[in-house]
């Protein structure tokens, strides 16, 4: 199996718990809180080893927070790289309604990062990269970083041969889809992020197929993968545009949906399966996930019975 490297570079400590009802002005009593890793590359690593692979995740860590995390990778089984952060780990809170099952999610910012972290990244992505590997950029950039970081991310990664799968958001999706680095292995991005870039309402199968394609013909990526939530999931390559169907499913929580189809992809790839069944393998994977409860992501189980309920065919 290929290796699979996965970079968070604004990890969290999530802390989850819920309440009786949320209101202003009283203390409220929560329930005992459940406290994750957490972290679009951390999330994929989760979701690969949840499905019985392996890979690395590369992570930057600072202060005691940081020690915490160390601590909860390890629990998980997830094995990581360090990368110093110049600054404490960040924290999240999520809080749900328990009168409506509403959810509150507060995210602490992350600490700032300098041009020479930035440039040390670089230089460690560099030495750790595997030859013909993966590499997985997924989640929120920290302050402080260059709009086209992900833009040198992906420079650097085809330097040492390897493949970079990328989901990212904000100026670092813009600036990789209006300067195409011709170095992008595969892009995702889910349907508001896709209509956004696109300037239009894309209503139907055909136009988010239309929108992914002609991104690939432009060199963004050789692959774009494009979220259409419960109609299921869009890829283009250089040789077509398939669609994989979502089953239906009881919703839970769609959190954490995104992450599992990265880390169901990227381990269908690195098991050298078609692009076809990692598609499949990977909308299952996103299905399974939104029948879990926020801070949990798809289950073994869950995503080996959809396998047959997810549907492909070419657009």
């Amino acid at each position: 199996m290929q290796d699979i490297l996965t970079i968070t570079l604004n990890p969290a400590v999530d802390v989850s718990t819920s309440t009786g009802h949320v209101r202003d002005g009283q203390k409220l009593r929560c329930t005992p809180v459940q406290t994750d890793p957490g972290g679009g590359g951390i999330n994929v690593s989760r979701a690969i080893h949840i499905l019985g692979g392996q890979s690395r995740a590369l992570v930057a860590i600072g202060g005691p927070t940081g020690k915490k995390l160390r601590h909860l990778l390890r629990d998980q089984g997830i094995a990581y790289v360090p990368f110093r952060a110049p600054g404490e780990t960040r924290q999240s809170l999520a809080v749900t309604d328990q009168s409506n099952g509403a959810q509150y999610r507060f995210v602490m910012p992350g600490p700032v990062w300098d041009g020479e972290r930035q440039r040390a990244l670089m230089d460690m992505l560099d030495d750790i990269a595997s030859d013909d590997g993966l590499v997985v950029l997924s989640g929120s950039l920290p302050l402080g970083v260059v709009d086209h970081f992900a833009l040198e991310v992906s420079r650097h990664v085809a330097q040492t041969h390897a493949r970079l799968i990328a989901d990212v958001s904000g100026p670092a999706l813009r600036c990789l889809v209006s300067q195409p680095p011709n170095t992008l292995f595969a892009l995702r991005m889910d349907q508001l992020e896709a209509e956004t870039l696109a300037q239009r309402t894309l209503a139907d199968r055909a136009d988010t197929a239309s929108f992914a394609k002609s991104l690939c013909t432009r060199g963004v990526a050789e692959i774009v993968l494009i979220a259409r939530g419960a109609d299921g999931n869009v890829m283009a390559t250089p040789d077509g545009v398939w669609h994989a169907a979502a089953p239906n499913v009881p919703v839970v929580s769609k959190v954490g949906a995104g992450d599992s189809f990265v880390g169901a992809f990227a381990l269908s790839l690195a098991r050298a399966e078609t692009l076809e069944h990692a598609l499949v393998y990977a909308t299952a994977a996103a299905s399974a996930a939104v029948m879990t409860h926020a801070t949990h992501l798809c289950t073994r189980a869950d995503t080996d019975l959809l396998l047959s309920k997810c549907p492909v065919t070419r657009l």
